[in-house]
């Protein structure tokens, strides 16, 4: 990612962070207590970042994905719920 691509996805993740909760465009539940963070980016670029917000009220950043189409990969759903829980058995 370039820098400029970089400072946009912290900006937004930072939104979220510091504004929860906060809907679209920069915020949307995926199910499960997983959500992501959307970022426009150059080049019809989306960059999303899926987290969640565990027990302790912190925002977990579980996986990134930069895409070119709407549609969200389950390979790339099954991957945030999995280190989601990996998360969640670490944290106990």
């Amino acid at each position: 990612m370039s820098g400029e691509d970089l400072r946009l996805v912290g900006e937004d993740i930072m939104t979220v962070e510091f504004g929860w909760p906060i809907g679209m465009p920069t915020c949307r539940p995926m199910g499960g207590g997983l959500h992501e963070v959307r970022t426009n980016l150059a080049n019809n670029r989306i960059s999303r970042v899926f987290f969640y917000v565990d027990r302790l009220g912190r925002m977990v950043l579980l996986h990134g994905v930069i895409k070119k189409t709407n549609a969200t990969r389950p390979a790339d759903l099954q991957q945030a719920r999995r280190n989601k829980g990996i998360h969640e058995r670490g944290s106990r």
